[in-house]
C-alpha cells in the first residue's frame, strides 16, 4: 500500500516544474515511507510532458514519478483526476510554483497518521516575490494562497468561516472519495466560467461530512510570486472571480428553508461593506490597489447570486476576463 501521493496539477508548467521536482527528489525523512509523485498535465501546450519524461529517466528508485494528461481544462478537473490516479492514503497538492521544504512529505504524512479525525490540512505558505508587493498587501495576500496562522497546529473552526487554500493542502483520500462529488459547481467549465474557489468547495464538502480541517505549520511551502501576479489587472480580476463565487459557498452549509432567509441578509451586508469601502477610500480607489481589490470583491459578492443563476439557467455567460485556475483564497467566501 502506498502511504502518500504528491499531486502536482500544472498547465504549461515546463519552466516551473523543475524546481519543484528537484525538491521532491531530495526529500528527507521519507526512508520508511512508500510514496509517489503524480504530475497532472491539464492540457498544456508547452513541453511539460517532455520535462516530466526527462525526470523519469533519472528519478530515484525510492519513489515513483508518474505522469497523466487531463484534457478537461480547469483546476477542479485536474485535482479530481489526481485523486482518481493517486495510490496514497494521503494526497498532498502542490502547484507547479510551490516549492516544499525538504521535510514536507514526512511532516505531512506524520500529521495525517497522528490526527485520524482530520480530513484535510493546510501548510504554512510563505511568498517569494519577484518584485516588492504593494503597500498594505498583507490585507489581500490570501488571494495568492499565502498562509501563516502561527507556530501551533490548530483546527479551522466552521463558525469562523475560514479554510486553507488548495496550494499545499493535504487531503485524506478516504475523506475526498466519500464526500466530494466528481464534478463541482465552481469552475466546472474551466477558467472561462468566471469563477474561482473550487478548492473551498471541496473543503466544505469534507467539513460538512464531519471531518476536521486543520492548519499544520510543520508543513512549509515557498510560493513563487512572479511580477505579473501583482499587477492591478490580475489581482482585481482574481478578487472579482472570488466574489462571484461566494453565493454558492455561502449556501452550501444552509438548509433549503434557510437559504431564502439568508440571501437578503448577505446582500445587505455586501452592500454595506461596498458603500463603506467607497466612502472610506473615495478617489483613492484608482491609485490604491488594495482598496480597488476590496471593492471588486464586495461588488462581485453582491452580484454573485445573479451571476450563478445565469450560469445555471442560461448555460455559461459570454467569455470575459476571468481568474486563473491558480486563484486559491484562504478566506471562505461566506465571509
Amino acid at each position: 500500500m502506498t502511504d502518500f501521493t504528491v499531486a502536482i496539477p500544472t498547465y504549461n508548467g515546463a519552466q516551473r516544474l523543475p524546481e519543484v521536482l528537484n525538491q521532491l527528489r531530495s526529500q528527507s525523512g521519507t526512508e520508511h515511507l512508500s510514496w509517489e509523485v503524480i504530475v497532472v498535465d491539464n492540457n498544456s501546450n508547452d513541453n511539460t510532458a517532455q520535462v516530466v519524461q526527462n525526470y523519469q529517466a533519472t528519478w530515484s528508485q525510492g519513489h515513483q514519478l508518474r505522469y497523466c494528461l487531463e484534457t478537461q481544462q480547469g483546476a477542479a478537473f485536474a485535482r479530481q483526476r489526481a485523486v482518481e490516479e493517486a495510490q496514497g492514503q494521503y494526497i498532498g497538492f502542490l502547484d507547479d510554483d510551490n516549492v516544499p521544504a525538504s521535510d514536507w512529505v514526512a511532516a505531512a504524512y506524520t500529521f495525517g497518521v497522528t490526527h485520524p479525525q482530520v480530513g484535510a490540512y493546510g501548510s504554512q505558505i510563505q511568498g517569494e516575490f519577484e518584485v516588492e508587493p504593494p503597500e498594505d498587501f498583507q490585507r489581500i495576500a490570501y488571494i495568492l494562497a499565502l498562509t501563516n496562522r502561527g507556530p501551533e497546529a490548530h483546527p479551522y473552526e466552521p463558525r469562523k468561516k475560514i479554510l486553507p487554500p488548495g496550494a499545499g493542502l493535504v487531503v485524506r483520500k478516504q475523506a475526498w472519495c466519500e464526500t466530494v462529488p466528481s464534478q463541482l459547481t465552481l469552475n466546472h467549465t474551466g477558467k472561462e466560467a468566471g469563477l474561482a474557489s473550487e478548492d473551498l468547495e471541496v473543503l466544505l464538502h469534507i467539513q460538512q461530512a464531519g471531518w476536521e480541517i486543520w492548519y499544520n505549520p510543520e508543513m512549509c511551502v515557498s510560493h513563487k510570486i512572479p511580477a505579473w501576479r501583482l499587477k492591478r489587472e490580475y489581482l482585481m480580476r482574481s478578487f472579482r472571480c472570488v466574489g462571484l463565487s461566494r453565493h454558492h459557498l455561502r449556501m452550501m452549509p444552509l438548509s433549503a428553508w434557510q437559504r431564502p432567509l439568508a440571501m437578503p441578509l448577505y446582500a445587505a451586508n455586501d452592500l454595506r461593506k461596498l458603500i463603506l469601502c467607497l466612502i472610506k477610500y473615495r478617489g483613492a480607489i484608482k491609485t490604491d490597489l488594495v482598496a480597488a481589490c476590496e471593492v471588486e470583491l464586495f461588488s462581485g459578492s453582491l452580484l454573485s447570486p445573479l451571476f450563478l443563476w445565469r450560469i445555471k439557467h442560461f448555460s455559461r455567460p459570454k467569455p470575459q476576463k476571468t481568474c486563473s485556475a491558480k486563484v486559491q483564497p484562504q478566506l471562505n467566501a461566506s465571509q
